[in-house]
């Protein structure tokens, strides 16, 4: 079992001045005591079911290069793209250019968006949803043909919704055969479909039994798909509050060690926890000395490595 960690709070002690040091000092934490993977959120306002519209939020991209510069192991992604906020080509340009700085550590991390709140107010069009899954299929194919070979497949794009006159892509992705694709939610008729057409990894909500159901059904997609399901990295995303002692309605160590147990029973290969107060370096401490341990045995053996 993987273990990732997703920063999607910076309402932090010290304000907005206080935000790079301390998201430096999460990173270099995080990366040091054995998570695999670090990702941010793509949205502009914060979430509903974590704060105020008006609270800290940071561009994913951006702040991946920063964390980039501060981290030398986990890879880097954002769960997930919203795929109407950038164009397939910059997609593709910023994920390529991310995998080259970090030293072929990025993930291509993907949805179909959902916050129109945030994209009226900032004056992103939001197509209607049929519409963002057509361009998400897209973008899917536009990306994996600029990663071929070694400067892109050099040829034209034409799509309903996407016309390119040359993918060319220098430099290349590091990541081998390219930066590995996820594709967010878990919407069982169009979303796990495309995860079995052209994804590495998938990422779903839920208890163990939501999880192996979704799971279930991306089996069902990859039979129809001639996909080899266990080609594709299983992953699940949940937030948690952590405290040695389980205080105040928390999570022990012990607990939660148990928890993703159960999630690999259920089929999931990388867990990726959004931690409550992590600028509270004491439950990263925690996690590298009494959870990281004794998870690495849970589960499958990931198809990624």
């Amino acid at each position: 079992m993987k273990l990732g960690l997703q920063i999607s709070n910076f309402t932090w002690p010290g304000g907005d001045a206080a935000i790079g040091p301390t998201l430096g000092r999460i990173a270099r934490l995080a990366d040091s005591v054995g998570f695999d993977s670090i990702w941010v959120m793509d949205h502009f306002f914060q979430i509903r079911s974590i704060g105020r519209p008006e609270d800290a939020m940071l561009e994913g991209f951006t702040t991946l290069g920063y964390l980039a510069a501060l981290t030398e192991r986990a890879r880097l992604g954002l769960m997930v793209g919203g795929i109407h906020y950038r164009r397939p080509g910059l997609w593709l340009k910023a994920a390529t250019t991310l995998d080259v700085l970090s030293g072929g550590r990025a993930w291509f991390g993907i949805g179909a968006a959902w916050n129109e709140e945030e994209s009226k107010a900032l004056g992103f069009p939001m197509p209607p949803l049929a519409k963002r899954f057509e361009l998400l299929e897209e973008t899917l194919r536009f990306v994996r043909e600029g990663w071929t070979g070694d400067a892109g497949s050099g040829a034209a794009f034409r799509g309903t919704h996407v016309q390119a006159g040359r993918l060319l892509n220098a430099p290349q992705a590091l990541s081998r055969p390219h930066p590995p694709i996820l594709v967010g939610g878990g919407g069982e008729l169009k979303t796990l479909k495309l995860v079995a057409r052209y994804a590495d990894a998938c990422n779903v909500f839920g208890s163990p039994d939501q999880v192996r159901h979704k799971y279930t059904i991306l089996r069902e997609h990859c039979e129809l798909e001639g996909r080899e399901y266990d080609t594709i990295e299983k992953t699940n995303l949940s937030w948690i509050s952590l405290t040695p002692d389980g205080s105040r309605g928390s999570m022990t160590p012990t607990g939660l060690v148990e928890r993703i147990g159960g999630w690999a029973e259920a089929g999931s290969m990388h867990t990726i926890l959004a931690i409550k107060n992590v600028w509270d370096l004491s439950k990263l401490e925690l996690m590298g000395r009494d959870v990281i341990p004794h998870i690495r045995d849970l589960g499958q053996q990931s198809p990624l490595g």
